[in-house]
């Protein structure tokens, strides 16, 4: 098993002589281990019985150490991503070039965000059917009851695992709008916002939905849609303070 969920990634240690890398190849350890073929500190494909974050540590600065001074130099990096069992967290340890080591704690935010143009198509490895979705959505429609009506169907007919949450579609005769509110609804987000697009009218659309995961959250992989004056922008949570 490869504990991609657990840890991943990978730290590239470079060329080192070979009594340097015998010694490395000798580290007892449950999570790390090194690749002499590669040069690299790779997460094991065994399965480990101690806590991963502490463990994890523990094993790269042991192996880091083992590199004496005047070799450092050559320590190219690269990273660790960890998610600490039972307390939901994000953790990189960030190895940079010589050799340094950054303990970084994620603290998500779209506050800072990029976006990009939302071309249609699944835009999140989290799947459908555990998908959670909070935000609110408003939007011009020729029709506002049978819209209205039509996006609350999406809500109450998903087969989802997790049939739970408030999902609330307010139709607005006077104004011609609708106003979708959604808290922790299990929902595939594609087929929400393709269908908010194809039935808002042109530069209609304002609001934005986050969709998270239920379960076992990863938030690495979270998006924002973001709906401003009728397009659609997509973000990527910013995970570290930098």
């Amino acid at each position: 098993m490869v504990y991609d969920e657990g840890c991943y990634g990978e730290v590239t240690l470079g060329s080192l002589p070979g009594d340097v890398q015998q010694r490395l190849l000798a580290l007892p350890g449950e999570w790390l281990e090194y690749d002499g073929t590669s040069g690299r500190i790779v997460v094991r494909h065994t399965e480990p019985t101690s806590p991963n974050l502490p463990t994890i540590v523990f094993e790269l600065v042991q192996m880091l150490s083992t590199i004496p001074a005047g070799l450092q130099s050559v320590i190219a990096g690269g990273d660790f991503f960890v998610h600490v069992e039972h307390t939901g967290e994000f953790v990189r340890l960030h190895v940079e070039s010589g050799g340094g080591l950054h303990i970084n704690w994620a603290h998500p935010s779209f506050t800072r965000a990029k976006k990009r143009a939302y071309s249609g198509g699944q835009v999140t490895p989290i799947e459908p059917y555990v998908q959670r979705l909070n935000g609110r959505v408003t939007l011009a429609v020729h029709d506002p009851a049978s819209a209205a009506r039509e996006l609350q169907a999406l809500a109450d007919t998903f087969e989802g695992l997790y049939p739970e949450g408030e999902y609330r579609t307010t139709a607005d005769e006077s104004a011609g709008t609708v106003r979708v509110e959604m808290q922790d609804v299990n929902l595939d987000s594609q087929v929400l916002v393709d269908r908010l697009e194809r039935l808002a009218k042109p530069r209609s659309l304002s609001g934005s939905v986050v969709v998270s995961a239920f379960g076992e959250p990863q938030p690495e992989h979270g998006i924002r849609f973001l709906f401003e004056n009728g397009e659609i922008w997509l973000q990527r949570p910013l995970m570290w303070q930098e």
